[in-house]
């Protein structure tokens, strides 16, 4: 065992618990913390500073556990460093290395060099994509964002670094549909670099990705917002069809595969739709039956059967088209305007559902109905906000613009046609607003009233 792993190793359990669960990227803040500690790691450089990347357990107190990753920097205690501390041992200054621009950069240099480190306990793989990284020494470094999830860094306008933080068993989706467009020349993403991946006893996993730096005018979120708050949304909504367009030619792409069993486009079942419709029904309940006692969800307070019932109404479905690989937490958010028009990015999946589930391959109009939601959701976020509501019929306009451009350049045979687009849609878009009630609940409470009032609407729309 190398001397900087045996100090990471020894960093205080009580630290390391409050240092994780009081960052932004941790996703469990209403649950019950038990204890935390170093469960593997291995040295990436020696010397001073030393990087080490390690996976730190975070353990709940009905016995479960989450791992995230800390890439830790050690500096002698004498050099005073302050930025990200997590604790102190043996005379040196253990931190988060993503405050490090030194070590960050060191990160990049590593996925540029193909390298593998191995050590007693892990392997770290980095790799590039056709030799694509810079091997020009980079100087401006610059954070990326207010992150949720994540840790991102810019290097000189030219390549963004992705640390992800919740690390599950296995290629993370985001990789393997980056490598997947980028390989066929998908225009509306920036293009994947490189990677580093961890295999070790406990886990293989990936830890990073490296992707080319577009400069962006805004994520969609932040246009429609700032959009309805000057009270012009003509050309917000001029972008709509576009964005269609985008979405309907990346999930086109994501379908042509034919021999890659991972990613080929496979005929649903005649059991599928059934299979669907059971599981979000069963998360309905699990959902409703759990609700809190809050003010905020009153409007939909015992009515769990009343969003069953809406669930069955629209499940007679005679085909439901093909089910391939997909964003798989599609929204304006996820999407940048550019000089070139729209991009695509984050492509991990809803944070909460598991690795294997955003692997699955699903409907492409998962990802529409996360789109349409999200308009939905900028409604309300902007009454929620204190804003002006968005104009009459603002949400409408959105949705058929892009859904115009959508259907017009999706390969027809990966989703149904006639009324069993519009069945299947409405499901997903069920499904979608009750994912985001849990979600909420979990994550931001404060925006617990937005899927409320988009359950209600759908309800509404239903009667």
């Amino acid at each position: 065992m190398s001397e900087l792993v045996r100090l990471v190793e020894q960093i205080d359990g009580e630290g390391l618990a409050a240092y994780v669960t009081g960052r932004r990227w941790y996703g469990s803040k209403s649950r019950e913390v038990a204890g935390a500690r170093v469960l593997e790691a291995a040295a990436a450089r020696a010397g001073s500073p030393g990087l080490v990347l390690a996976l730190v357990e975070i353990r709940f107190a009905p016995g479960t556990h989450e791992i995230y990753q800390v890439p830790f920097g050690l500096r002698p205690r004498d050099e005073g460093w302050e930025r990200g501390v997590v604790g102190e041992v043996d005379g040196y200054t253990a931190y988060d290395a993503m405050e490090d621009l030194e070590l960050a950069r060191e990160l990049v240099r590593l996925i540029g060099s193909g390298q593998t480190v191995a050590t007693d306990d892990a392997t770290l793989e980095f790799r590039t994509v056709d030799g694509a990284v810079p091997d020009t020494p980079l100087a401006e470094a610059r954070a990326m964002g207010v992150e949720q999830s994540n840790t991102s860094i810019v290097f000189d306008e030219q390549v963004v670094l992705k640390l992800y933080r919740r690390l599950e068993a296995g290629i993370n989706p985001e990789l393997e549909l980056l490598r997947f467009l980028t390989e066929r020349g998908f225009e509306g993403i920036a293009p994947l670099e490189g990677w580093a991946a961890h295999a070790g006893r406990l886990m293989d996993a990936t830890l990073a990705i490296l992707q080319s730096f577009i400069p962006g005018q805004g994520d969609g979120w932040t246009l429609a917002m700032e959009s309805i708050r000057s009270g012009d949304t003509a050309e917000f909504l001029s972008r709509m069809r576009a964005l269609g367009e985008v979405t309907g030619r990346m999930h086109t792409v994501l379908g042509s595969e034919s021999h890659d069993t991972s990613f080929s486009p496979e005929e649903p079942s005649a059991e599928s739709l059934g299979l669907l419709t059971a599981t979000i029904d069963e998360e309905i309940e699990q959902v409703f039956a759990n609700l809190p006692d809050l003010p905020e969800l009153a409007p939909i307070a015992g009515r769990g059967e009343d969003v069953r019932e809406h669930l069955r109404a629209r499940s007679q479905i005679g085909g439901v088209g093909r089910v391939v690989r997909h964003h798989g937490d599609y929204h304006l958010g996820q999407v940048l305007w550019t000089r070139e028009g729209w991009i695509v990015i984050d492509f991990e999946g809803e944070p909460a559902r598991s690795l294997p589930e955003r692997r699955r391959k699903r409907s492409p109009l998962r990802d529409v109905a996360g789109m349409l939601r999200s308009f939905a959701y900028v409604a309300s976020a902007a009454q929620i906000a204190g804003d002006a509501p968005p104009p009459e019929g603002w949400e409408e306009s959105a949705r058929a613009e892009f859904l115009a451009g959508y259907r017009g350049t999706i390969d027809p045979a990966l989703v149904p046609v006639g009324e069993n687009f519009e069945r299947l849609l409405a499901i997903f878009e069920l499904e979608k607003a009750v994912y985001e009630l849990r979600y909420e609940l979990d994550n931001r409470p404060d925006w617990v009233p937005i899927p409320v009032a988009g359950i209600v609407r759908l309800l509404e729309a239903a009667s």
